[in-house]
């Protein structure tokens, strides 16, 4: 008997999650705030250096300067930023949707230590004079804007105008604003056309005041800012920027609407592939994955998280991810169907089945995911958090939600006699009679071998990682600026842009360029990239010349030769703890001569992608590893799922006496789950090929790595790994003579033992 409050119960379900999803998405997602990358803004790294020779920087001073860079971030009006204190002498500042960003780099960087001297550059007032938030915007007798500032003691600063006074007829109080000893001088700047100095008037008579006005040709707004920045108190240190990351507002909004975009086509493109390979298990796994992209952004807005670019590609891929499970379980139903199992017996067994191997692939990955968190920066850190997200959510949805929801179909017994709706013809079902016997479902690959040629794959591995040692021997990689210091200039115009006209324009400004390279299909994008590191004042100054010529700010990167030899070295290490924790956790879970092929499959896929990059000089930048540490938890995840069948596999088998048998149940296990490694890759490829076509440039080498990186580990999975594992075990085997892969119980006995 049909129990049709089951399948109400369902559509309820989709109805109460479709009404949910459709009346509250829109308002949560304007909730979640955005990355510089994704609506403009700047990021900068500051080591902190101190202002004074005996002055040591420990927490207090780190503290101090945070709050004092705080207090100049609320001047500018920009909500919420994010200033973080890493190691002990760096501070980062990033700034999204800031309109200027020239001003506030300066604003930022501004040590805003006022001092008033003489000609010869002797101090006689600083800003340990001012009083506390004394100063204001004001106008003198002639309805100039001026910044009028309280002194504490209106006496001293009379004793000062008497002292310049005689100093007659170089009798001027020299205003200056972060005053450099031993580089700046009155004398030098007096002769310019635009001093470094606020403003010098003469003194003419003796000034018994605790106010003084500033004078300097300002603007409202200047005075003002000026005003602002000095009741916010000077820096107690200096700020050397190591590292910078400019983007603006035009290029982090059409990232975004093409990031998503690319985002639909694929997440529907594997809705479509799901409902028609998997029928009613497709539908359900789609109902699932909508709810996981729905959660996804509701703990975004509960995390109260920064999305940026790469976190979104993160968030799109997770979908690849989650379907990965719903996979592995849909194909282990579908085989207890063929084996002739009721469709209750099989949707359990099934279920049973799948969870362990589904949960060691997450698990891998994850731990790939908080390697990237620990040692990553920036967006390569809000990719690794929008990972592991991504995989928390996909475990509960793609697991016990699609449970839950095809339990509901099971058990109203609709689908009793209807194994089609699983995609499974009844000319495939067997007698469940046949397999209490030591015998395998049969596969459409039955006719494959993948061990007698494994010798072949492994020499044309072996080749391929020579050409590739050979290639970094003599060409090397083509290490972006992340990791080897400079600048990068990406510049976007409305017209298609002559590299003979960026060379000109690079020319003018005084660039060396190390190569200039147009992006895009309709060539209207050019990356620059030159050894040159710029300062503010000269990132400030490409910004108003390329926005003047073409329309737009350009996104500038700076790099110093310190950080990008500490993020390389940052790289290596989180590379290495992956690769040993993946090793670790493999030997726990199998055997070793399991988790020695599964890491040498997953260095194999690695070490593709960068032999890939290094052939063909592809940019290798921060976003590069995020993306091959992605690839180790993938290929990792498709060597477990088939390591996990050969397991089951021999244990059915008991004994192994021959290197023909344990071949055999080699070659049975890969082609059991062929489908499952085959439609996973597929899913997944369709994700990362749509943002390769559609979405932002930003991140298609990114994007590039991970299609290399998915490809060859389908294949090092099943053509290597697993070959390699026949020929450790054979040799164990060769040892024993016979192999025995189930625990035997132990026989208890009330008769004493002697």
């Amino acid at each position: 008997m049909v129990k049709r409050s089951r399948i109400v119960a369902f559509l309820l379900i989709v109805l109460v999650l479709g009404a949910t999803m459709f009346g509250t998405t829109e308002n949560v997602m304007k909730k979640i705030k955005l990355g510089l990358d994704l609506q403009g803004g700047f990021e900068v790294l500051y080591k902190v250096e101190p202002l004074k020779e005996d002055q040591k920087i420990d927490d207090d001073t780190m503290s101090a300067t945070a709050s004092a860079l705080d207090r100049r971030i609320n001047v500018l009006g920009v909500s919420e930023p994010s200033i973080t204190i890493e190691d002990d002498n760096r501070i980062r500042v990033q700034l999204a949707g800031v309109d200027d960003q020239e001003n506030a780099r300066e604003i930022l960087s501004t040590s805003a230590n006022l001092t008033f001297r003489d000609v010869n550059d002797k101090i006689m007032l600083d800003g340990s004079d001012l009083e506390e938030g004394g100063a204001s915007q004001s106008y003198d007798e002639t309805n100039q804007p001026v910044v009028s500032v309280e002194l504490k003691d209106g006496k001293k600063f009379g004793e000062v105008t008497k002292e310049i006074l005689a100093m007659a007829p170089n009798n001027q109080l020299v205003i200056w604003l972060d005053f450099e000893e031993g580089k700046d001088s009155y004398e030098a700047e007096a002769a310019k056309a635009n001093p470094k100095f606020i403003s010098a008037p003469n003194v003419n008579y003796q000034i018994n005041s605790d106010e003084v006005m500033i004078s300097g040709n300002f603007t409202v707004e200047e005075a003002k800012e000026l005003a602002s920045v000095l009741n916010a108190g000077a820096l107690p240190v200096q700020l050397e920027e190591i590292y910078s990351t400019s983007v603006g507002a035009s290029f982090g909004e059409e990232a975004l609407n093409s990031t998503l975009f690319a985002g639909m086509i694929g997440i529907l493109a594997i809705f479509l592939f799901m409902i028609l390979y998997y029928r009613l298990p497709g539908i359900v796994a789609v109902v699932t994955l909508s709810a996981y992209v729905y959660l996804i952004i509701l703990v975004y807005d509960w995390m109260n998280a920064v999305l940026t670019l790469p976190g979104i590609a993160a968030l799109i891929l997770g979908v690849g991810m989650a379907v990965d499970a719903n996979i592995i379980t849909n194909e282990r139903i579908r085989d207890e169907i063929k084996k002739g199992r009721t469709i209750k017996a099989a949707f359990k067994e099934g279920n049973k089945n799948s969870l362990s191997t589904i949960f060691d692939a997450n698990l891998t990955t994850l731990l790939a995911a908080a390697v990237l968190f620990v040692y990553g920066t920036s967006s390569v850190k809000g990719f690794a958090t929008s990972l592991i997200v991504s995989i928390l959510v996909s475990f509960i949805t793609a697991v016990y939600g699609t449970r839950f929801i095809m339990g509901l179909w099971v058990n109203s017994n609709l689908l009793d006699t209807r194994p089609g709706w699983f995609g499974v013809k009844k000319k495939d079902i067997h007698d469940l009679d046949e397999f209490k016997k030591d015998k395998y479902l049969p596969t459409r690959f039955d006719k494959w071998d993948f061990i007698k040629p494994a010798k072949k794959f492994f020499i044309f591995s072996i080749v391929l990682t020579l050409i590739g040692i050979g290639s970094l021997f003599v060409r090397g990689m083509n290490l972006g600026i992340d990791f080897s210091s400079g600048s990068r200039i990406q510049i976007t115009s409305d017209e298609k842009i002559s590299v003979d006209e960026i060379n000109g324009d690079l020319k003018k400004n005084g660039i060396v360029a190390q190569d200039v390279v147009l992006t895009g299909n309709e060539e209207k994008s050019v990356v620059v990239r030159t050894k040159q590191v710029f300062n503010k004042d000269e990132i400030a100054a490409l910004g108003t010349y390329f926005e003047d010529n073409y329309g737009h700010k350009p996104n500038v990167n700076t790099v110093s030769p310190t950080i990008g030899k500490e993020l390389a070295k940052n790289a290596l290490i989180a590379t290495a703890i992956a690769s040993i924790g993946i090793i670790i956790y493999a030997s726990i879970r199998f055997e070793w001569r399991m988790a020695l092929p599964s890491v040498l499959a997953l260095l194999h896929d690695a070490f593709m992608i960068i032999t890939v990059f290094s052939l063909f000089q592809i940019e290798v930048d921060l976003t590069f590893i995020a993306a091959v540490l992605t690839i180790i938890g993938y290929s990792i995840n498709d060597t477990i799922v088939t390591f996990d069948r050969i397991r089951e596999n021999m244990r059915l088998k008991k004994r192994i006496k021959t290197q023909a048998e344990l071949n055999e149940i080699v070659n049975v296990s890969i082609r059991q789950t062929l489908v499952r490694s085959f439609n996973t890759v597929i899913t997944v490829l369709v994700v990362v090929i749509a943002m390769m076509i559609f979405g932002s440039e930003s991140i298609y080498n990114f994007n590039f790595a991970l299609l290399i990186g998915l490809v060859t580990g389908m294949y090092s999975s099943i053509l290597i790994a697993s070959p390699l594992y026949a020929v450790l075990k054979g040799r164990e085997l060769k040892k024993k003579g016979t192999l025995k892969t189930y625990k035997e119980k132990r026989v208890s006995s009330d008769q004493p033992q002697v």
